[in-house]
């Protein structure tokens, strides 16, 4: 049986989540936590009208979505902690690691030429090396998702994004659910 839903947009999110789990040394299953890629922040509501009885919700979102996010909550009457990612989960990660440890992690994939490539293109010139990579991530089908896990891989425990560690504090605890709220930054007041 489920204990707690961590809700995610997509397949990429539910990937970084669960290898952060590892990093973190929690087992979702012994947990009863199951990770949820919801297709979408859009679809929020229709998840959270699917949730047992008894089971915790949290989750994650991009911080552009806050308004959408609390719309929902709020028309659903619902008070679970969600949390944000500054912009996305891949930003998240690529500030985590680093240009030089995201470019590593590029290279060890076998990827380096393709990297090149779009570094070089006249779009690119000059912009950071930052927003090159979020645009190098997600690119290609499956680039986005192989990259979750691979960039999350990468990070020692203690290197892992608050709005990870967040979440995966909030599914993986074992007493009852504070009661609070949530703020716009997505973190929960008691």
């Amino acid at each position: 049986m489920t204990r707690a839903l961590i809700l995610v947009e997509g397949d990429s999110d539910q990937r970084a989540v669960e290898q952060a789990a590892v990093l973190r040394g929690h087992d979702l299953a012994a947990d009863a936590v199951e990770v949820v890629p919801m297709s979408g922040i859009t679809n929020l509501a229709r998840h959270l009208g699917a949730v047992p009885d008894g089971t915790r919700v949290t989750g994650l979102y991009d911080s552009a979505e806050w308004p959408y996010v609390r719309a929902i909550l709020d028309r659903l009457g619902r008070n679970d902690p969600f949390f944000a990612c500054d912009r996305d989960l891949e930003d998240e990660l690529i500030r985590a690691l680093g240009v030089a440890r995201v470019t590593a992690v590029i290279d060890a994939a076998g990827d380096r030429g393709s990297w090149q490539t779009l570094q070089h293109q006249p779009f690119h010139r000059g912009r950071p090396d930052t927003e090159v990579l979020r645009r190098f991530i997600g690119t290609t089908s499956g680039r986005k998702l192989r990259y979750a896990g691979l960039l999350a891989a990468a990070l020692a425990p203690d290197e892992v994004p608050a709005p990870l560690v967040a979440v995966l504090d909030e599914a993986t605890r074992r007493s009852a659910r504070t009661v609070g709220t949530t703020t716009s930054t997505g973190i929960l007041e008691t």
